[in-house]
């Protein structure tokens, strides 16, 4: 008896349809994070600064669908741009099977729990610190991420 690969073992990102696309999505909502980049070393700082449109509750985007015409910095993940995009966390997805390496066990694809991704404290619930429409000036970033304050 044969048993069938699930289809992340099988296709390319490239291959999978719009709805397997979309359920490579964890939900640990770091992509929606502020990120700071060095600009001599080009070392990625994550930020607990969150996109206007995250709910730091669910870790989703709380209008995925009118997303980038809300947020004009909204990146749309793509099977070209997914190896472009340094930014990826190291536990995404996306960013895994681009590179050849397998889903982690609390996936919820592989634990069948949407909340495996919670329960193994990857996802962005309970560390929000601020949102970005709450920066109101240039430096306001660093002073947050130096004293935790807005």
């Amino acid at each position: 008896m044969t048993v069938e690969k699930p289809f992340w073992e099988e296709k390319t990102l490239a291959e999978m349809t719009a709805g397997e696309w979309e359920s490579l999505c964890d939900g640990c909502g770091k992509c929606c994070m502020s990120k700071l980049i060095d600009d001599d070393t080009d070392e990625i700082y994550y930020t607990t600064v969150a996109c206007r449109l995250f709910d730091p509750v669910t870790c989703r985007c709380a209008d995925y669908e009118n997303r980038q015409k809300k947020v004009s910095d909204c990146v749309k993940l793509t099977p070209e741009n997914v190896g472009e995009i340094a930014w990826l966390p190291a536990t995404c997805a996306y960013r895994l099977l681009n590179e050849g390496k397998p889903l982690f066990d609390w996936h919820p694809l592989i634990s069948g729990d949407p909340e495996s991704v919670h329960k193994a404290d990857i996802s962005m619930r309970g560390a929000v610190s601020a949102f970005e429409h709450h920066m109101t000036h240039d430096g306001e970033y660093l002073e947050h991420l130096v004293d935790g304050s807005l």
